[in-house]
């Protein structure tokens, strides 16, 4: 496999540009650090506070780990404590002793026992990134994820995980979901990394498999989100409920996007690690970019990516959210790198201007997480501003290679930077 040094004037090339990440990162980092709460990170305001109810929550714990982790990698001073302080919330109030595995909130406070595959793929990401950092307690960490993934999670029979079970993993959720696969997927290639273990690669491409060159193929390359225990579509999962943040309505362009970028990573990973990469990785992530970018962009009469559509195409939560573009503009330049086609650089110009004039908040800092169909900062669907994780991979994947996945990457830069 290939990657492409564009025949025209790039961005990814331009010194200017990558500094302005850079700073722009920074920025991002110094507003999150305001999360810690004393048993891992909360929801932090519009205004960067933690409100007077704030609780921590395993989701976001697990994402600012993973973020502060990098920072970490990187040499920035000031986040080797946050990352420990994830790592001891992870192992501590946020998980179950009893039973294993991780709730939603610290001593599943707010009711809820189960134990989701999202999350669980998510503690598995940041313990792969504090290994990376050499933090204490992070490979015992990962070694608790991995065995919870394999003992409960993983279906060797589907190629997929499991959506969730009750408490005592006697209980399981009679549903699948691609949200949940799609963030396995992105853990799996750290996990690859980390642990020098290929069945994670393999595992990888199993889900995509099923979950795109299978499912989304056949729905004009617009991901299907929803299905039953036997992977049949649900195709009018929660219509009752079109705007939910982890399971809405119909068809999400942001995951489309998402996924483009998956598809990248895994090729470039398998290649590196020697191993077959059928061509229709790349070609897959081609379309699923390529149709979301048609049916996602501008469908309203306004600029932006809508949250979700129905079956025909059409606008149904027409809310612009900050972590759709933020996937956006990461395809783009995956695509970009991968191709050195032209239009890629077109639409992560575009993409970042968009976020630069309508989602960046210079007045109180880091990003608007959402916007009305108007372009106007909202809060119906996510208060506040929690999510450090999207916007900081968003202004560092332009920067890194396609393989190997983030944290290592970022390793292997500072091992090699001359001193």
């Amino acid at each position: 496999m290939d990657t492409f040094q564009p025949a025209f004037s790039s961005w990814l090339n331009a010194p200017a540009h990558q500094q302005w990440l850079a700073a722009e990162g920074l920025r991002l980092l110094a507003f999150a650090k305001a999360a810690k709460l004393p048993e891992g990170f909360g929801n932090l305001d519009e205004k960067g506070r933690l409100p007077a109810n704030a609780r921590a929550e395993t989701m976001n714990t697990a994402r600012m780990t993973h973020s502060f982790a990098m920072a970490h990698i990187q040499g920035l001073p000031g986040f080797a404590e946050l990352v420990d302080h994830g790592v001891k919330a992870l192992g501590g109030p946020l998980r179950d002793a009893g039973h294993g595995g991780w709730f939603a909130t610290a001593h599943h406070r707010d009711g809820d026992t189960g134990k989701a595959a999202y999350l669980h793929a998510f503690v598995a990401l940041a313990a792969s990134s504090a290994v990376v950092a050499q933090r204490p307690g992070a490979l015992a960490l990962l070694d608790d994820a991995i065995h919870i993934i394999d003992t409960y999670f993983w279906s060797e029979e589907e190629g997929a995980m499991r959506e969730s079970f009750n408490r005592d993993w006697h209980v399981e959720e009679a549903y699948r979901g691609a949200n949940s696969n799609m963030h396995a997927t992105e853990a799996f290639l750290a996990l690859a990394d980390v642990t020098r273990d290929n069945r994670w690669l393999v595992r990888a491409q199993r889900i995509v498999e099923r979950v795109i060159h299978t499912h989304a193929a056949a729905n004009d390359f617009l991901v299907v989100e929803h299905f039953d225990r036997d992977w049949q579509p649900l195709l009018e999962y929660n219509h009752d409920h079109p705007a939910d943040g982890f399971r809405p309505y119909g068809t999400t362009p942001g995951h489309g996007f998402e996924w483009a970028r998956l598809l990248l990573h895994l090729e470039a990973a398998r290649v590196r690690a020697g191993m077959p990469a059928p061509g229709w990785l790349a070609t897959d992530a081609q379309k699923l970019f390529d149709n979301n970018c048609r049916d996602g962009w501008n469908v309203d009469g306004a600029p932006g990516i809508v949250y979700t559509l129905d079956w025909d195409n059409r606008a149904v939560v027409r809310h612009r959210l900050h972590w759709t573009h933020c996937e956006a503009s990461a395809a783009a330049s995956a695509l970009l790198k991968r191709t050195g086609d032209e239009r890629y650089e077109h639409w992560y110009r575009l993409f970042w201007e968009f976020c630069d004039s309508h989602f960046i908040d210079r007045r109180d800092g880091s990003w608007y997480h959402e916007l009305d169909p108007q372009n106007r900062p909202s809060a119906d669907i996510w208060a506040g501003k929690p999510d450090l994780y999207h916007a900081w991979q968003a202004v560092l994947i332009p920067r890194l290679p396609l393989a190997p996945s983030m944290a290592t990457a970022l390793g292997q830069l500072s091992q090699s930077a001359p001193v």
